[in-house]
């Protein structure tokens, strides 16, 4: 009989003191049912994704000129500000070859872990890959407190695009007055005061995991092959922590437009669409002052849940309801109740965007050195099409991408364009993806 039962910890020991750890829910547990700043250091390049669902309506969002200075359809208007620093794609598609349309799923995961999923959904969807937020961090984020933020609108935390593998997925946080405490609260430490001391409550708390080092081991050993790739996730996000406890005890790098914003009140929280568009901008420009104080370099933005539950303030039909419910008005030639959500949906992410690009970071902004790859799971949601997703890149990471372009993929795979987002990034990579969205094609044309 196994010596390991759910109640087990493991047992080490730190400085004369008894830690413990506890464990993740494993299946042998269960039964067979279950540029450059002041100090010299280059600007870091951040990236992030930002989430709407529902789609679009193809003929009034695509624009119609491919290249530079492309056109704007009215549901893509509201970037006409920022259209020299945004990219669109258009005919890059879910290749799902034979696999199940995981409605509200399989366009959103094709687009960010490269696969089509074979299971799964929007009220439990799961992912054989990790998302591209997941790869992206693990390159980049390791010199922040945070490898990444999570971020939802409309009070739900399980609301979230990112994931591990399988159903690990990484939750949302929905409060703002949450979200400042949790990047400047007692332990932020201001990257542009002369002074530093590290605290010596966090000394005693980085070297958890290491005191365990041996139970852990003896642990592993005993655990069969889907329990031994629970337990790398599990202890994977342990060792996050410590490193980013291992942060707070070093003096962070000066950054130049890092300021400590004033915590926000208490606010109403959920899918009505004042009450989400208001979270979205508090959420919004504490994330942005996070990226520039580089208490994280990755982050994700979800406006909505992909079948979308936005509604309007006293009506009980959501958006969701509406692709599917409301006809296509005959004159105008799409659905007006349900497009209100998606033209006010694009003047959030330009809103979210122009944040970005109003923080100065050397000779450009904090938008100038990001990528923020913006989608949904579906093109026109009425149908649940998954073919020509809504896709678009703000920004140049550094110079690194041409950006203001609008590139079609001629029925390609939307992985191509995470594949190219990697790269960029300096991931050495050559290929990405499963299946039939496997592809070693990169979108040369916006590669600088």
């Amino acid at each position: 009989m196994s010596r390991w039962s759910r109640r087990s910890l493991l047992q080490g020991m730190l400085r004369g003191a008894s830690v413990a750890v506890a464990l993740p829910l494993f299946d042998m547990f269960l039964d067979g049912n279950g540029e450059a700043l002041a100090s010299g250091a280059p600007i870091p390049t951040r990236f992030g994704t930002w989430f709407w669902g529902c789609g679009v309506n193809t003929a009034r969002w695509f624009p119609t000129k491919l290249g530079m200075d492309y056109d704007l359809k009215p549901e893509l208007s509201p970037i006409g500000d920022l259209r020299s620093k945004v990219s669109v794609f258009s005919n890059f598609n879910c290749v799902l070859d034979g696999k199940p349309n995981l409605v509200h799923w399989s366009g959103v995961m094709a687009t960010m872990s490269g696969a089509a999923p074979l299971t799964g959904g929007v009220t439990g969807g799961t992912s054989q890959l990790p998302t591209l937020d997941c790869l992206i961090s693990d390159h980049i984020g390791g010199n922040t407190r945070f490898r990444s933020l999570e971020l939802a609108c409309t009070g739900q935390s399980n609301v979230s695009y990112s994931m591990r593998a399988g159903s690990t997925v990484n939750p949302s946080e929905v409060d703002p007055v949450q979200l400042y405490r949790r990047m400047f609260g007692t332990e932020f430490r201001d990257p542009n005061k002369a002074e530093f001391t590290p605290d010596p409550e966090v000394m005693l708390r980085q070297s958890v995991l290491s005191s365990v080092k041996d139970e852990r081991e003896d642990l592993m050993r005993s655990l069969g092959a889907a329990d031994r790739q629970r337990a790398d996730q599990y202890f994977t996000s342990v060792r996050q922590v410590e490193q980013q406890l291992g942060k707070l005890l070093e003096k962070p790098e000066p950054a130049q437009a890092c300021v400590l914003p004033t915590e926000p009140g208490k606010r109403e929280l959920g899918p009505t669409w004042d009450v989400a568009t208001r979270t979205h901008d508090l959420l919004g420009q504490l994330l942005v002052m996070a990226l520039a104080c580089n208490q994280t370099r990755v982050f994700n933005m979800a406006l909505s849940n992909a079948g979308s539950n936005l509604r309007k303030p006293g009506d009980p039909v959501a958006f969701h309801e509406l692709t599917h419910e409301e006809p296509v008005d005959e004159k105008l030639g799409y659905q007006p109740k349900a497009t209100f959500f998606i033209e006010r949906s694009m003047e959030t992410l330009a809103s979210m965007l122009k944040m970005m690009d109003g923080v100065k970071e050397g000779a450009g902004t904090l938008l100038d050195n990001s990528l923020v790859l913006a989608t949904s799971e579906s093109n026109f949601a009425k149908i649940h099409s998954v073919d020509n997703l809504p896709i678009l890149v703000a920004g140049s990471a550094g110079g690194r991408w041409k950006q203001g372009q609008h590139i079609s993929g001629n029925g390609d795979p939307s992985s191509r364009v995470g594949l190219t987002i990697q790269q960029v990034m300096g991931m050495p990579v050559t290929e990405w993806g499963d299946g039939a969205m496997k592809t070693s094609k990169p979108i040369s044309e916006v590669m600088a």
